[in-house]
């Protein structure tokens, strides 16, 4: 059974199946390998400052002649300048780094881990600080400059850049958690709608997929909708349809992979792990996000402390995540991850799991047609 549809033809691809634009792993060379496939590579922009993500695109374009897109962050909390607001009778985030850069240079003590240099700034280079209004607007001017073929908004909104993206002829995705929000961004005029849920890694819902997809198709009326979260084969992507996705959006299957922009020891944490070897904590990024169990969420937990908001928390994780990744400790930090890495068995070139996925899809399919 043929999976084209007109998910493909909007996008110009073969199959319906989609890169999730995972921050610092689908890198160039992962969404080229995924786009040479037949799907569509999505690159993870969420923490590249401009003159990166200038290159990253040049980079892409270079490896494939295919459609590819670009996944950045637009949370409106931040865009809005709410997270910096102090809590009724309370400190604002500002006033309360220096106790979680406290907390983090005793775990990191605690650990034998060394504290990495302070980030020395380069002078020729764009120093607009991660994760801020200015970043995030920023980023948005080279999308548009660039007049990359798909943008993904993997957090937030991006209606004020659609209409200079439409001018473009770039396609517009976004990523929602729940119906509500599928809902805004529909009123916008977005080209597709990734509903992912509470089994997805990175930032998610606390819905799960297979509560949320079909809820957000009878919503959103006839704008094609792919699902995402811990879908990791053919059979995930067959149950989206049944649902009334139009194709998935897949992430923790590709960080399994050759191309995948992560250490051997991490694409090993992944292999190993099993179904329960993923947490949800606001410990890295300020915001709820599903990851590998690590020392460093559950330090946070053990001391019931509030990570502060974002962008403030990742200021706090940053040098934690450094200093593990030097050290080769996936016990500190693994990486993101969904629900579905307990059906990872072993890393594979980009190209090849695509092309499984989709024999298993057609397969899956084929056999409940009859």
């Amino acid at each position: 059974m043929s999976l084209h549809n007109r998910v493909c033809d909007l996008f110009g691809i073969e199959v319906p199946i989609v890169l999730a634009g995972m921050g610092g792993a689908s890198t160039p060379r992962l969404a080229a390998a995924v786009s040479n496939a037949g799907g569509l590579g999505i690159l993870g922009a969420a923490a590249c400052g401009p003159a990166e993500l200038r290159s990253w695109i040049e980079e892409t374009r270079s490896l494939t002649d295919r459609p590819f897109g670009v996944d950045t962050l637009l949370p409106a909390s931040v865009r809005r300048g709410k997270s910096t607001k102090a809590p009724p009778g309370g400190p604002s985030p500002m006033e309360q780094i220096p106790t979680h850069q406290e907390f983090a240079r005793k775990f990191l003590e605690a650990e034998g881990l060394e504290i990495p240099p302070p980030r020395v700034a380069d002078p020729g280079a764009d120093e607009e600080a991660t994760f801020t209004k200015g970043f995030f607007e920023a980023q948005m001017e080279v999308v548009i400059e660039e007049k990359v073929p798909v943008y993904a908004a993997g957090l937030g909104n991006p209606a004020p850049w659609l209409d200079r993206m439409r001018a473009n002829g770039t396609k517009v995705l976004a990523v929602v958690g729940a119906v509500r929000h599928a809902r805004q961004v529909a009123e916008t005029g977005v080209d597709v709608i990734v509903a992912q849920g509470h089994d997805a890694g990175g930032h998610n819902s606390p819905i799960g997929t297979m509560a949320l997809v079909p809820q957000v198709v009878d919503a959103v009326g006839d704008i094609p909708v792919l699902a995402a979260g811990g879908i990791t084969d053919g059979r995930g992507i067959a149950a989206s349809f049944m649902l009334g996705a139009e194709g998935a959006w897949i992430g923790s299957a590709f960080l399994a992979t050759e191309e995948a922009t992560l250490f051997d020891f991490q694409k090993q944490a992944i292999v190993d792990a099993t179904d329960e070897g993923t947490t949800v904590s606001r410990s890295i990024t300020g915001k709820p996000a599903r990851q590998i169990k690590n020392r460093w969420a559950q330090a946070y937990a053990n001391a019931d402390i509030e990570p502060l908001p974002m962008p403030f928390q990742s200021f706090i994780a940053s040098p934690v995540m450094q200093a593990a990744t030097t050290a080769k400790r996936a016990d500190i930090w693994p990486g993101f991850a969904g629900q579905g890495i307990g059906m990872i068995r072993s890393i594979v070139p980009a190209g090849d799991l695509l092309r499984r996925l989709v024999a298993e899809t057609e397969a899956v399919l084929a056999k409940h047609a009859k």
